[in-house]
């Protein structure tokens, strides 16, 4: 979790809005705001704009669905747009979010484009509920004030949140970017509609069924790993039916597949259902950056950090994040775990 939600530049996001309805898809399109542009030469896609009901942050919001700089599902580009590649329950997407003069814009394209749209609000926390949040910490406090525009996303799909999260398992966020930016390059379709050059789609669970074992070692991913994503596409349907579920009975059902644990279920609903309590364990990292952060102890293990996030009972995810944000890191002390290679053995 910890290089995955660590701080990063972040997109302009929009100012304060005021709270407001989404406005209504009619034909295709909707009614686009006074002063939004439109982008000369791009095919016209299904519109939807809303007004978030605070500050947001583009790049803090949707950042964790990024899989790395090279992820081809995921785009930020200079002018401050967010694409997205999805495969929803209705097929093959592609999704453009926008900030302008506190709106946001939302345009989508493909068979999933409806969807896509639909999901709009929640995917830019809508359903989340900061001021649910008391700061117990000042160094958690100051991270909150200092990023305003942070809401926890839902993405309402499962799979694209899981087969990466089981990919990251005991090797370096490095590899397992490699292997998920490899495999959904060759086995997944291209991002329908205009979207930025090599954007794809991930695949199918059947594709991913049919993958052969040549190609999970190409891309570096070890039996173990490949036969947890087995297992899972086989069920893939099950597994899309938690995002109707509260968090914690959704990682009871992602956890019945052998291979997923809490780390990997944990990962996955922070995304899928924007669980504000949720918080990872079992990673390398975490604990020694909160318990540094709250206790000044970098040798914290799991329990220590449970007990420090404590007094953040039902936002203890959002709390990890924000300490996360606040860059207040342990210094290092050791190498970095070696990056290993299996596709060239």
């Amino acid at each position: 979790m910890a290089g995955r939600f660590a701080p990063r530049p972040t997109l302009p996001h929009s100012p304060n809005g005021v709270g407001g309805a989404p406005m209504p898809v009619r034909g295709g399109e909707a009614a686009v705001p006074a002063g939004v542009p439109r982008q000369a030469g791009r095919t016209a896609g299904r519109v939807r704009a809303l007004v978030p009901a605070g500050p947001l942050d583009l790049g803090l919001v949707l950042g964790p669905l990024r899989r790395g700089p090279g992820d081809p599902t995921f785009r930020a580009t200079p002018d401050g747009s967010v694409w997205r590649a999805c495969l929803t329950p209705a097929g093959p997407g592609t999704l453009r979010v926008s900030a302008h003069g506190g709106q946001v814009r939302g345009e989508a394209w493909g068979p999933g484009a409806d969807w896509l749209l639909e999901q709009l609000p929640d995917l830019l926390g809508a359903s989340d509920d900061p001021s649910l949040f008391a700061p117990r910490h000042r160094i958690v406090a100051l991270a909150r004030h200092r990023r305003p525009g942070l809401r926890l996303t839902r993405s309402g799909l499962v799979l694209e949140s899981l087969i990466p999260s089981i990919l990251e398992q005991k090797v370096t966020t490095d590899e397992a970017y490699r292997a998920w930016r490899l495999l959904v390059r060759k086995f997944g379709e291209p991002a329908p509609g205009p979207a930025p050059g090599r954007m794809y789609v991930m695949p199918a669970p059947r594709t991913w069924a049919l993958i052969p074992s040549w190609e999970w070692h190409r891309a570096g991913v070890d039996d173990k790993r490949a036969s947890t994503i087995l297992r899972a596409v086989r069920v893939a349907a099950r597994l899309e039916q938690t995002t109707r579920m509260d968090p914690g009975a959704a990682r009871a059902r992602l956890e019945v597949v052998p291979g997923v644990g809490p780390w990997t279920s944990a990962e996955t609903v922070q995304r899928s259902h924007g669980a504000p309590d949720e918080v990872t364990v079992g990673d390398l990292h975490l604990p020694g950056i909160v318990g540094w952060a709250l206790a000044g102890d970098r040798d914290a293990d799991d329990s220590v950090m449970l007990s420090l996030l404590e007094p953040y009972a039902g936002q203890r995810h959002r709390a990890a994040r924000l300490i996360l944000l606040s860059g207040r890191v342990p210094p290092r002390r050791a190498p970095r775990m070696p990056r290993g290679d299996i596709g060239r053995l």
